[in-house]
Protein backbone atom coordinates (compact mmCIF):
# COMPACT_ATOMS: atom_id res chain seq x y z
CA UNK A 1 0.00 0.00 0.00
CA UNK A 2 1.00 3.68 -0.74
CA UNK A 3 -0.19 7.13 0.72
CA UNK A 4 -0.73 10.35 0.63
CA UNK A 5 0.63 12.92 3.23
CA UNK A 6 -2.23 15.68 3.92
CA UNK A 7 -1.07 18.77 5.62
CA UNK A 8 -3.21 22.14 6.68
CA UNK A 9 -4.94 23.58 9.29
CA UNK A 10 -6.91 20.46 10.38
CA UNK A 11 -3.29 18.76 11.25
CA UNK A 12 -1.00 16.54 9.25
CA UNK A 13 -1.99 12.51 8.17
CA UNK A 14 -2.10 10.25 5.62
CA UNK A 15 -4.54 9.01 3.55
CA UNK A 16 -4.03 5.23 1.88
CA UNK A 17 -3.89 5.27 -1.81
CA UNK A 18 -6.34 3.84 -4.48
CA UNK A 19 -8.72 1.54 -3.91
CA UNK A 20 -9.55 1.97 -0.20
CA UNK A 21 -8.59 5.59 0.29
CA UNK A 22 -9.39 5.84 4.01
CA UNK A 23 -6.83 7.45 7.03
CA UNK A 24 -4.00 5.78 7.47
CA UNK A 25 -3.23 3.73 10.32
CA UNK A 26 0.31 3.64 9.83
CA UNK A 27 0.75 6.86 10.86
CA UNK A 28 -0.38 8.58 14.11
CA UNK A 29 -2.35 12.21 12.88
CA UNK A 30 -0.35 15.26 14.16
CA UNK A 31 -3.55 17.60 15.09
CA UNK A 32 -1.50 20.81 15.65
CA UNK A 33 -2.14 23.41 13.39
CA UNK A 34 1.92 24.30 13.34
CA UNK A 35 3.03 21.89 10.96
CA UNK A 36 5.66 23.46 8.41
CA UNK A 37 7.88 21.44 7.11
CA UNK A 38 7.61 18.06 6.13
CA UNK A 39 9.59 15.33 3.97
CA UNK A 40 9.60 11.99 2.62
CA UNK A 41 13.05 9.57 2.59
CA UNK A 42 13.53 8.88 -1.31
CA UNK A 43 12.47 5.14 -0.96
CA UNK A 44 9.24 6.28 1.16
CA UNK A 45 9.99 4.04 4.25
CA UNK A 46 11.12 7.39 6.59
CA UNK A 47 8.81 10.23 6.81
CA UNK A 48 9.90 13.33 9.55
CA UNK A 49 7.94 16.51 10.13
CA UNK A 50 8.49 19.64 12.20
CA UNK A 51 5.47 20.74 14.55
CA UNK A 52 6.46 23.45 15.69
CA UNK A 53 7.75 21.63 18.48
CA UNK A 54 10.19 18.79 17.37
CA UNK A 55 11.09 17.45 14.09
CA UNK A 56 9.72 14.10 14.48
CA UNK A 57 11.17 11.15 12.29
CA UNK A 58 9.23 7.80 12.19
CA UNK A 59 9.37 4.70 10.34
CA UNK A 60 6.11 4.67 7.95
CA UNK A 61 6.09 0.80 7.07
CA UNK A 62 6.77 -0.38 10.81
CA UNK A 63 4.47 2.71 12.31
CA UNK A 64 7.95 3.57 15.20
CA UNK A 65 8.92 6.72 16.58
CA UNK A 66 12.88 6.87 15.37
CA UNK A 67 14.29 10.02 16.18
CA UNK A 68 13.06 13.75 17.85
CA UNK A 69 15.26 16.55 17.44
CA UNK A 70 14.62 19.59 19.19
CA UNK A 71 14.19 22.12 16.81
CA UNK A 72 11.27 24.26 17.18
CA UNK A 73 11.68 26.76 14.09
CA UNK A 74 12.57 24.15 11.29
CA UNK A 75 11.11 25.39 7.68
CA UNK A 76 13.11 22.88 5.70
CA UNK A 77 13.62 18.88 5.97
CA UNK A 78 15.26 16.76 3.37
CA UNK A 79 16.63 13.06 3.38
CA UNK A 80 19.74 12.21 1.61
CA UNK A 81 19.49 9.90 -0.97
CA UNK A 82 20.55 6.29 1.37
CA UNK A 83 19.00 7.39 4.71
CA UNK A 84 22.01 8.14 6.19
CA UNK A 85 21.63 11.86 6.64
CA UNK A 86 18.62 14.33 7.95
CA UNK A 87 19.18 18.16 6.65
CA UNK A 88 16.99 20.29 9.07
CA UNK A 89 17.38 24.39 8.17
CA UNK A 90 16.04 27.09 10.35
CA UNK A 91 16.10 30.83 9.34
CA UNK A 92 19.13 32.69 10.27
CA UNK A 93 19.05 35.32 12.53
CA UNK A 94 22.23 37.16 14.11
CA UNK A 95 22.64 37.76 17.77
CA UNK A 96 20.91 40.87 19.39
CA UNK A 97 24.68 42.82 19.58
CA UNK A 98 24.79 42.41 15.78
CA UNK A 99 27.72 39.40 15.66
CA UNK A 100 27.22 36.44 13.96
CA UNK A 101 24.28 33.96 14.45
CA UNK A 102 24.32 30.76 15.34
CA UNK A 103 25.05 28.14 12.73
CA UNK A 104 21.47 27.28 11.14
CA UNK A 105 21.76 24.20 8.47
CA UNK A 106 22.06 20.88 10.62
CA UNK A 107 22.89 17.34 9.31
CA UNK A 108 22.27 14.56 11.48
CA UNK A 109 23.37 11.11 11.71
CA UNK A 110 20.09 8.77 11.61
CA UNK A 111 21.60 5.84 12.93
CA UNK A 112 23.11 7.61 15.96
CA UNK A 113 20.49 10.38 16.28
CA UNK A 114 23.93 12.66 16.64
CA UNK A 115 24.17 16.20 14.78
CA UNK A 116 27.16 15.57 12.11
CA UNK A 117 28.04 19.36 11.46
CA UNK A 118 26.51 22.25 11.16
CA UNK A 119 27.27 24.96 8.70
CA UNK A 120 25.60 28.81 8.61
CA UNK A 121 23.55 28.76 5.44
CA UNK A 122 21.69 32.46 5.32
CA UNK A 123 19.78 32.13 2.28
CA UNK A 124 16.68 29.27 1.75
CA UNK A 125 17.08 29.34 -1.88
CA UNK A 126 19.19 25.58 -2.27
CA UNK A 127 19.69 25.98 1.15
CA UNK A 128 20.19 21.52 1.29
CA UNK A 129 23.28 20.16 0.03
CA UNK A 130 23.22 18.02 -2.68
CA UNK A 131 24.00 13.84 -2.56
CA UNK A 132 24.84 11.60 -5.10
CA UNK A 133 22.41 8.91 -5.43
CA UNK A 134 25.37 6.55 -3.74
CA UNK A 135 25.78 9.33 -1.10
CA UNK A 136 29.64 8.82 -1.94
CA UNK A 137 29.79 12.77 -2.47
CA UNK A 138 27.65 15.33 -1.33
CA UNK A 139 28.17 19.09 -2.14
CA UNK A 140 26.99 22.71 -1.32
CA UNK A 141 27.31 26.36 -2.85
CA UNK A 142 29.83 28.48 -0.69
CA UNK A 143 30.62 31.92 -1.79
CA UNK A 144 30.31 31.19 -5.48
CA UNK A 145 32.24 28.03 -5.37
CA UNK A 146 31.41 24.47 -5.18
CA UNK A 147 32.18 22.57 -1.70
CA UNK A 148 32.73 18.89 -2.23
CA UNK A 149 32.43 16.22 1.11
CA UNK A 150 33.06 12.52 0.41
CA UNK A 151 31.23 9.51 2.31
CA UNK A 152 29.56 11.89 4.58
CA UNK A 153 32.33 12.92 6.49
CA UNK A 154 31.62 16.72 6.20
CA UNK A 155 34.85 17.86 8.28
CA UNK A 156 36.94 17.89 5.59
CA UNK A 157 36.17 19.53 2.21
CA UNK A 158 37.71 17.12 -0.41
CA UNK A 159 37.36 19.05 -3.55
CA UNK A 160 36.78 22.43 -4.83
CA UNK A 161 35.39 23.71 -7.90
CA UNK A 162 36.01 27.32 -8.08
CA UNK A 163 35.08 29.70 -10.94
CA UNK A 164 34.82 32.90 -11.28
CA UNK A 165 31.37 32.80 -9.73
CA UNK A 166 28.99 29.84 -9.41
CA UNK A 167 25.71 30.83 -8.60
CA UNK A 168 23.65 27.41 -9.22
CA UNK A 169 24.65 23.53 -9.46
CA UNK A 170 23.32 20.57 -10.33
CA UNK A 171 24.39 17.01 -9.28
CA UNK A 172 23.98 14.72 -11.79
CA UNK A 173 21.44 11.51 -11.14
CA UNK A 174 21.92 7.84 -10.99
CA UNK A 175 25.44 5.78 -10.67
CA UNK A 176 29.34 6.64 -10.61
CA UNK A 177 30.91 8.44 -11.85
CA UNK A 178 28.92 11.77 -10.65
CA UNK A 179 28.89 14.40 -12.95
CA UNK A 180 27.85 18.10 -12.06
CA UNK A 181 26.43 21.29 -13.99
CA UNK A 182 27.31 24.44 -13.07
CA UNK A 183 26.02 27.64 -13.73
CA UNK A 184 27.89 31.26 -13.70
CA UNK A 185 26.27 34.63 -14.50
CA UNK A 186 28.01 36.84 -17.22
CA UNK A 187 29.01 40.43 -15.84
CA UNK A 188 30.34 43.15 -17.59
CA UNK A 189 29.17 42.35 -21.28
CA UNK A 190 30.65 38.96 -20.91
CA UNK A 191 28.57 35.82 -21.56
CA UNK A 192 26.78 33.76 -18.80
CA UNK A 193 27.93 29.80 -19.34
CA UNK A 194 26.90 26.12 -17.64
CA UNK A 195 30.02 23.89 -18.36
CA UNK A 196 29.44 20.09 -17.30
CA UNK A 197 32.20 18.52 -15.18
CA UNK A 198 33.02 14.81 -14.20
CA UNK A 199 33.63 14.85 -10.58
CA UNK A 200 36.95 15.61 -9.89
CA UNK A 201 37.95 16.55 -12.58
CA UNK A 202 37.98 20.36 -12.41
CA UNK A 203 41.41 21.36 -13.13
CA UNK A 204 40.51 24.57 -15.93
CA UNK A 205 38.57 24.87 -18.91
CA UNK A 206 39.67 21.88 -20.81
CA UNK A 207 38.37 19.34 -18.20
CA UNK A 208 35.17 20.54 -18.94
CA UNK A 209 33.08 18.06 -20.62
CA UNK A 210 30.73 20.43 -22.32
CA UNK A 211 30.20 24.12 -22.28
CA UNK A 212 27.58 26.39 -23.52
CA UNK A 213 27.81 30.34 -23.18
CA UNK A 214 24.95 32.64 -24.08
CA UNK A 215 23.85 36.16 -23.14
CA UNK A 216 20.25 37.15 -22.08
CA UNK A 217 20.04 34.96 -18.54
CA UNK A 218 19.44 36.31 -15.49
CA UNK A 219 18.70 33.08 -14.18
CA UNK A 220 18.59 29.36 -15.46
CA UNK A 221 16.96 25.98 -14.80
CA UNK A 222 19.59 22.85 -15.61
CA UNK A 223 17.52 19.85 -15.82
CA UNK A 224 19.83 16.26 -16.17
CA UNK A 225 18.21 13.51 -17.93
CA UNK A 226 18.04 10.69 -15.96
CA UNK A 227 20.73 8.57 -17.50
CA UNK A 228 22.49 11.82 -17.03
CA UNK A 229 23.94 12.03 -20.54
CA UNK A 230 22.21 15.59 -21.29
CA UNK A 231 21.28 18.52 -19.37
CA UNK A 232 18.72 20.85 -20.91
CA UNK A 233 19.03 24.25 -19.65
CA UNK A 234 16.65 27.08 -19.57
CA UNK A 235 18.18 30.62 -19.71
CA UNK A 236 15.49 33.74 -18.92
CA UNK A 237 15.80 37.49 -18.55
CA UNK A 238 13.71 38.96 -16.05
CA UNK A 239 12.36 41.93 -18.61
CA UNK A 240 11.71 41.07 -22.07
CA UNK A 241 14.10 44.56 -23.69
CA UNK A 242 11.46 44.14 -26.58
CA UNK A 243 8.35 44.41 -24.87
CA UNK A 244 6.70 41.55 -26.27
CA UNK A 245 5.74 39.38 -22.89
CA UNK A 246 5.21 40.10 -19.70
CA UNK A 247 7.07 37.33 -18.68
CA UNK A 248 10.68 37.93 -19.82
CA UNK A 249 12.27 36.43 -22.55
CA UNK A 250 13.71 32.31 -22.07
CA UNK A 251 15.72 30.21 -24.15
CA UNK A 252 16.52 26.66 -24.43
CA UNK A 253 19.56 24.99 -24.49
CA UNK A 254 20.93 21.60 -25.13
CA UNK A 255 23.99 20.25 -23.78
CA UNK A 256 25.37 16.47 -23.82
CA UNK A 257 28.20 14.87 -21.45
CA UNK A 258 30.15 14.17 -24.99
CA UNK A 259 30.30 17.46 -25.38
CA UNK A 260 27.85 18.47 -28.07
CA UNK A 261 25.62 21.34 -27.75
CA UNK A 262 22.59 23.41 -29.53
CA UNK A 263 20.08 25.81 -28.97
CA UNK A 264 16.32 24.35 -28.91
CA UNK A 265 14.70 26.02 -31.86
CA UNK A 266 11.10 26.57 -31.04
CA UNK A 267 8.15 27.66 -33.71
CA UNK A 268 6.46 29.55 -31.70
CA UNK A 269 7.80 32.97 -30.23
CA UNK A 270 6.83 33.60 -26.92
CA UNK A 271 7.68 32.34 -22.81
CA UNK A 272 9.03 29.07 -22.37
CA UNK A 273 6.40 27.68 -20.21
CA UNK A 274 7.32 23.72 -18.76
CA UNK A 275 10.11 21.37 -19.89
CA UNK A 276 10.32 17.98 -19.10
CA UNK A 277 12.57 15.12 -20.01
CA UNK A 278 10.98 11.90 -20.79
CA UNK A 279 12.16 8.92 -18.11
CA UNK A 280 13.70 7.21 -21.22
CA UNK A 281 15.78 10.05 -21.21
CA UNK A 282 15.97 10.25 -25.28
CA UNK A 283 13.16 12.77 -25.93
CA UNK A 284 12.25 15.84 -24.07
CA UNK A 285 8.79 17.66 -23.89
CA UNK A 286 8.21 21.88 -23.96
CA UNK A 287 5.70 23.86 -23.41
CA UNK A 288 6.59 27.38 -25.42
CA UNK A 289 4.26 30.04 -27.43
CA UNK A 290 2.02 32.44 -26.62
CA UNK A 291 -1.25 31.22 -25.71
CA UNK A 292 -2.90 29.46 -27.32
CA UNK A 293 0.72 27.46 -26.27
CA UNK A 294 2.48 24.46 -28.60
CA UNK A 295 3.79 21.70 -26.82
CA UNK A 296 6.48 19.69 -28.63
CA UNK A 297 8.19 16.24 -27.76
CA UNK A 298 12.04 16.81 -29.65
CA UNK A 299 14.61 14.07 -29.56
CA UNK A 300 18.43 13.83 -28.37
CA UNK A 301 19.48 16.11 -31.78
CA UNK A 302 16.89 18.85 -30.65
CA UNK A 303 14.75 17.71 -33.55
CA UNK A 304 10.81 17.82 -33.23
CA UNK A 305 9.06 14.39 -32.85
CA UNK A 306 5.92 15.09 -32.31
CA UNK A 307 3.86 18.47 -32.22
CA UNK A 308 0.93 18.59 -30.42
CA UNK A 309 -0.43 21.49 -31.81
CA UNK A 310 -1.48 24.74 -29.73
CA UNK A 311 -4.06 24.55 -26.69
CA UNK A 312 -4.42 26.38 -23.11
CA UNK A 313 -1.45 24.40 -21.32
CA UNK A 314 1.54 25.58 -19.44
CA UNK A 315 2.89 22.29 -18.03
CA UNK A 316 3.90 19.20 -19.01
CA UNK A 317 4.19 16.35 -16.85
CA UNK A 318 5.28 12.47 -18.22
CA UNK A 319 4.54 9.55 -15.86
CA UNK A 320 6.99 7.50 -13.53
CA UNK A 321 7.54 4.99 -16.63
CA UNK A 322 7.34 7.29 -19.25
CA UNK A 323 4.72 5.85 -21.39
CA UNK A 324 2.23 8.89 -20.83
CA UNK A 325 2.11 12.33 -20.84
CA UNK A 326 0.28 15.12 -19.29
CA UNK A 327 -0.23 18.48 -20.67
CA UNK A 328 -2.18 20.70 -18.47
CA UNK A 329 -3.26 24.34 -18.05
CA UNK A 330 -3.41 25.93 -14.52
CA UNK A 331 -3.01 28.73 -12.27
CA UNK A 332 -4.36 31.52 -14.64
CA UNK A 333 -5.86 28.97 -17.03
CA UNK A 334 -8.84 26.76 -16.59
CA UNK A 335 -7.39 23.42 -15.61
CA UNK A 336 -7.37 21.88 -18.61
CA UNK A 337 -5.54 18.52 -19.13
CA UNK A 338 -4.56 16.41 -22.12
CA UNK A 339 -3.24 13.05 -21.64
CA UNK A 340 -1.36 11.29 -24.25
CA UNK A 341 -0.16 7.57 -25.00
CA UNK A 342 3.66 9.07 -26.19
CA UNK A 343 4.32 5.90 -27.55
CA UNK A 344 1.49 5.72 -30.15
CA UNK A 345 0.54 9.49 -29.73
CA UNK A 346 -3.10 8.76 -29.43
CA UNK A 347 -5.07 11.05 -26.86
CA UNK A 348 -6.50 9.08 -23.81
CA UNK A 349 -8.96 11.55 -22.06
CA UNK A 350 -9.46 15.33 -21.66
CA UNK A 351 -10.32 15.72 -17.85
CA UNK A 352 -10.93 19.48 -15.95
CA UNK A 353 -9.59 20.34 -12.79
CA UNK A 354 -10.02 23.61 -12.21
CA UNK A 355 -8.70 25.79 -9.91
CA UNK A 356 -5.54 23.04 -9.47
CA UNK A 357 -2.48 24.64 -7.80
CA UNK A 358 -0.60 21.31 -7.96
CA UNK A 359 -0.59 18.09 -9.92
CA UNK A 360 1.74 14.92 -9.38
CA UNK A 361 1.84 11.44 -10.62
CA UNK A 362 1.64 8.57 -8.20
CA UNK A 363 4.24 6.25 -8.46
CA UNK A 364 2.07 3.42 -9.96
CA UNK A 365 2.03 5.12 -13.03
CA UNK A 366 -1.90 4.69 -12.86
CA UNK A 367 -3.26 7.73 -10.88
CA UNK A 368 -2.68 11.43 -10.92
CA UNK A 369 -4.14 13.96 -7.72
CA UNK A 370 -4.80 17.39 -8.44
CA UNK A 371 -5.28 19.62 -5.38
CA UNK A 372 -6.03 23.42 -4.22
CA UNK A 373 -4.19 24.81 -1.55
CA UNK A 374 -3.69 27.59 0.12
CA UNK A 375 -2.11 30.38 0.14
CA UNK A 376 -2.64 29.87 -3.40
CA UNK A 377 -6.01 29.75 -3.21
CA UNK A 378 -8.16 30.17 -0.31
CA UNK A 379 -11.21 29.04 -1.02
CA UNK A 380 -12.59 25.14 -2.02
CA UNK A 381 -9.12 23.74 -0.83
CA UNK A 382 -9.47 19.95 -1.32
CA UNK A 383 -7.54 17.34 -3.16
CA UNK A 384 -8.75 14.76 -6.26
CA UNK A 385 -8.01 11.43 -7.12
CA UNK A 386 -8.04 10.45 -10.49
CA UNK A 387 -6.96 7.63 -12.66
CA UNK A 388 -5.66 8.86 -15.87
CA UNK A 389 -8.20 7.58 -17.89
CA UNK A 390 -10.23 10.59 -16.42
CA UNK A 391 -11.87 9.02 -13.98
CA UNK A 392 -12.08 10.90 -10.56
CA UNK A 393 -11.74 8.05 -8.07
CA UNK A 394 -11.52 9.94 -4.53
CA UNK A 395 -12.54 13.45 -3.54
CA UNK A 396 -11.91 15.52 -1.01
CA UNK A 397 -13.03 19.20 0.17
CA UNK A 398 -11.97 20.73 3.54
CA UNK A 399 -14.54 23.04 5.77
CA UNK A 400 -14.88 26.37 4.31
CA UNK A 401 -13.35 27.45 7.69
CA UNK A 402 -10.09 25.09 7.41
CA UNK A 403 -7.23 24.99 5.04
CA UNK A 404 -5.23 22.37 2.79
CA UNK A 405 -1.30 23.60 2.38
CA UNK A 406 0.42 20.79 0.92
CA UNK A 407 -0.27 17.51 -0.80
CA UNK A 408 2.09 14.75 -1.69
CA UNK A 409 2.64 10.82 -2.45
CA UNK A 410 4.64 8.94 -0.51
CA UNK A 411 7.70 7.59 -2.94
CA UNK A 412 9.08 4.62 -4.35
CA UNK A 413 12.53 3.57 -6.03
CA UNK A 414 11.94 2.71 -9.50
CA UNK A 415 10.68 -0.22 -10.27
CA UNK A 416 8.62 -1.09 -7.69
CA UNK A 417 5.68 -0.88 -9.72
CA UNK A 418 5.60 -2.22 -13.02
CA UNK A 419 4.62 -0.64 -15.90
CA UNK A 420 0.91 -1.61 -17.67
CA UNK A 421 -0.72 -1.71 -20.43
CA UNK A 422 -2.35 1.86 -21.17
CA UNK A 423 -6.26 1.95 -20.99
CA UNK A 424 -8.31 3.79 -23.09
CA UNK A 425 -11.81 3.10 -21.71
CA UNK A 426 -12.65 5.56 -18.40
CA UNK A 427 -12.02 3.49 -15.35
CA UNK A 428 -15.05 2.81 -13.54
CA UNK A 429 -15.75 5.02 -10.37
CA UNK A 430 -17.84 5.89 -7.23
CA UNK A 431 -17.62 9.11 -7.37
CA UNK A 432 -19.93 11.28 -9.33
CA UNK A 433 -18.13 13.20 -11.91
CA UNK A 434 -19.51 17.06 -11.86
CA UNK A 435 -18.81 18.10 -14.93
CA UNK A 436 -17.89 21.73 -15.18
CA UNK A 437 -20.73 23.93 -16.98
CA UNK A 438 -19.30 25.66 -20.09
CA UNK A 439 -18.60 29.46 -19.55
CA UNK A 440 -20.74 31.43 -21.88
CA UNK A 441 -19.40 34.13 -23.70
CA UNK A 442 -21.35 37.67 -22.98
CA UNK A 443 -23.33 38.37 -25.64
CA UNK A 444 -24.69 41.94 -25.44
CA UNK A 445 -28.30 42.64 -25.39
CA UNK A 446 -29.16 43.65 -28.71
CA UNK A 447 -28.08 40.13 -29.70
CA UNK A 448 -29.49 37.84 -26.94
CA UNK A 449 -32.16 36.50 -29.81
CA UNK A 450 -30.34 36.12 -32.36
CA UNK A 451 -28.79 33.28 -33.94
CA UNK A 452 -25.17 32.68 -32.61
CA UNK A 453 -22.29 33.45 -35.07
CA UNK A 454 -19.06 32.04 -33.19
CA UNK A 455 -15.91 33.96 -34.19
CA UNK A 456 -12.15 32.43 -32.72
CA UNK A 457 -9.51 34.80 -32.12
CA UNK A 458 -7.14 32.40 -33.72
CA UNK A 459 -7.52 29.45 -34.73
CA UNK A 460 -5.88 26.00 -32.72
CA UNK A 461 -2.89 24.13 -34.65
CA UNK A 462 -4.20 19.97 -34.94
CA UNK A 463 -1.05 17.82 -33.67
CA UNK A 464 0.69 16.63 -36.30
CA UNK A 465 3.89 13.67 -36.38
CA UNK A 466 7.09 15.35 -36.87
CA UNK A 467 8.73 12.00 -37.43
CA UNK A 468 10.20 11.09 -41.31
CA UNK A 469 8.51 9.13 -43.50
CA UNK A 470 9.98 5.79 -43.44
CA UNK A 471 9.90 6.15 -47.65
CA UNK A 472 11.32 9.46 -47.81
CA UNK A 473 14.26 10.95 -46.31
CA UNK A 474 13.03 14.73 -45.69
CA UNK A 475 13.28 15.52 -42.29
CA UNK A 476 10.35 17.26 -40.78
CA UNK A 477 10.78 21.54 -41.66
CA UNK A 478 14.55 21.51 -41.87
CA UNK A 479 16.61 24.59 -42.57
CA UNK A 480 16.52 23.50 -46.48
CA UNK A 481 13.18 22.46 -46.23
CA UNK A 482 12.19 25.90 -44.70
CA UNK A 483 14.13 27.46 -46.72
CA UNK A 484 12.36 25.93 -50.00
CA UNK A 485 9.00 26.15 -48.53
CA UNK A 486 9.76 30.04 -48.39
CA UNK A 487 10.57 30.37 -51.92
CA UNK A 488 7.45 28.59 -52.84
CA UNK A 489 5.19 30.47 -51.03
CA UNK A 490 7.11 33.51 -52.05
CA UNK A 491 7.04 32.53 -56.10
CA UNK A 492 3.35 31.83 -55.43
CA UNK A 493 2.73 35.34 -53.93
CA UNK A 494 4.61 37.26 -56.78
CA UNK A 495 2.28 35.30 -59.26
CA UNK A 496 -0.89 36.20 -57.29
CA UNK A 497 0.52 39.60 -56.96
CA UNK A 498 1.20 39.96 -61.19
CA UNK A 499 -1.85 38.67 -60.90
CA UNK A 500 -4.38 41.13 -59.38
CA UNK A 501 -1.76 44.32 -60.91
CA UNK A 502 -3.41 42.66 -64.39
CA UNK A 503 -6.68 43.17 -63.18
CA UNK A 504 -6.85 46.01 -60.95
CA UNK A 505 -6.75 50.20 -62.33
CA UNK A 506 -3.86 52.46 -61.31
CA UNK A 507 -5.84 53.42 -58.20
CA UNK A 508 -6.01 50.09 -56.78
CA UNK A 509 -2.35 48.89 -57.01
CA UNK A 510 -2.04 46.59 -54.61
CA UNK A 511 1.70 46.20 -53.51
CA UNK A 512 3.88 42.59 -53.59
CA UNK A 513 4.80 43.82 -50.08
CA UNK A 514 1.41 43.31 -48.98
CA UNK A 515 0.73 39.76 -51.02
CA UNK A 516 3.86 38.62 -49.55
CA UNK A 517 3.22 39.99 -46.15
CA UNK A 518 -0.87 37.87 -46.67
CA UNK A 519 0.79 34.45 -47.86
CA UNK A 520 4.13 34.10 -46.37
CA UNK A 521 3.75 33.27 -42.63
CA UNK A 522 5.36 35.29 -40.33
CA UNK A 523 8.71 33.55 -39.77
CA UNK A 524 11.36 34.58 -37.68
CA UNK A 525 14.62 33.61 -38.65
CA UNK A 526 16.35 32.54 -35.59
CA UNK A 527 18.76 35.57 -36.21
CA UNK A 528 17.68 38.71 -33.97
CA UNK A 529 19.99 40.65 -36.41
CA UNK A 530 18.54 39.41 -39.20
CA UNK A 531 14.86 40.05 -38.08
CA UNK A 532 15.92 43.72 -37.37
CA UNK A 533 16.56 44.50 -40.96
CA UNK A 534 13.81 42.66 -41.91
CA UNK A 535 11.60 44.67 -39.44
CA UNK A 536 12.65 48.05 -40.99
CA UNK A 537 12.44 46.72 -44.39
CA UNK A 538 8.71 46.43 -44.04
CA UNK A 539 8.50 49.57 -42.73
CA UNK A 540 10.06 51.30 -45.14
CA UNK A 541 7.70 49.39 -47.75
CA UNK A 542 5.02 50.11 -46.12
CA UNK A 543 5.51 54.37 -46.06
CA UNK A 544 5.76 53.49 -49.53
CA UNK A 545 2.36 52.08 -49.96
CA UNK A 546 1.13 55.05 -48.23
CA UNK A 547 2.93 57.37 -50.62
CA UNK A 548 2.02 55.53 -53.65
CA UNK A 549 -2.06 55.96 -52.53
CA UNK A 550 -1.16 59.42 -51.94
CA UNK A 551 -0.27 60.08 -55.39
CA UNK A 552 -3.45 57.98 -56.82
CA UNK A 553 -5.21 60.16 -54.78
CA UNK A 554 -4.18 63.25 -56.82
CA UNK A 555 -1.19 64.44 -54.29
CA UNK A 556 2.07 66.20 -56.11
CA UNK A 557 5.21 64.05 -53.97
CA UNK A 558 8.13 66.05 -52.81
CA UNK A 559 11.09 65.38 -54.80
CA UNK A 560 12.76 62.81 -52.31
CA UNK A 561 9.30 60.95 -51.90
CA UNK A 562 9.23 60.37 -55.50
CA UNK A 563 12.97 59.22 -55.05
CA UNK A 564 11.65 56.64 -51.85
CA UNK A 565 8.94 54.93 -54.52
CA UNK A 566 11.80 54.26 -56.95
CA UNK A 567 13.57 51.93 -54.59
CA UNK A 568 10.80 49.85 -53.68
CA UNK A 569 11.87 46.82 -55.86
CA UNK A 570 15.71 47.10 -54.74
CA UNK A 571 13.72 47.18 -51.31
CA UNK A 572 12.08 43.89 -52.13
CA UNK A 573 14.51 41.81 -53.48
CA UNK A 574 16.39 42.95 -50.35
CA UNK A 575 13.48 41.57 -47.90
CA UNK A 576 13.16 38.86 -50.02
CA UNK A 577 16.55 37.37 -49.71
CA UNK A 578 16.53 38.17 -45.91
CA UNK A 579 13.80 36.39 -45.81
CA UNK A 580 14.87 33.17 -47.95
CA UNK A 581 17.89 33.01 -45.76
CA UNK A 582 20.03 33.51 -48.78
Amino acid sequence: LFSLAVRGSEGLYMVNGPPSFTESTAFQRDSGKNCKAVAFSKDGSLFAWCNGEKVNIVNVTRAGLLHSFDLPKTVCLQFSPKNNVLATWQAYATAKDGTAGVPNLQLHDLRTGKCLKSFTQKKMQNWCPCWADDESICARNVNNEVHFFENNNFNTIANKLHLQKVSDFVLSPGAQPAKVAVYVPGSKGAPSFVRLYQYPNFGGPQSALANKSFFKADKVTMLWNKKATAVLVIASTEVDKTGASYYGEQTLHYLAANGESAVVQLPKNGPIYDVAWSPNSVEFCAVYGFMPAKATVFNLKCDPVFDFGTGPRNAAYYSPHGHILVLAGFGNLRGQMEVWDVKNYKLISKPVASDSTYFAWCPDGEHIVTATCAPRLRVSNGYKIWHYTGSVLHSYEVPSDEEMWQVFWQPFLDGVFPERAVKYQAVPSEVPSAAPRPAQAYRPPALRNKPVTSSKLHEDEPPQNMKPHPGGSDKPLSKTALKNQRKHEAKKAAKQEAKADANQGPAQVKTPQNALQNTVPALTTGDPEVDKKIKNLKKKLKAIEQLKEQAAAGKQLEKNQVEKIQKEAALLKELEDLELGV
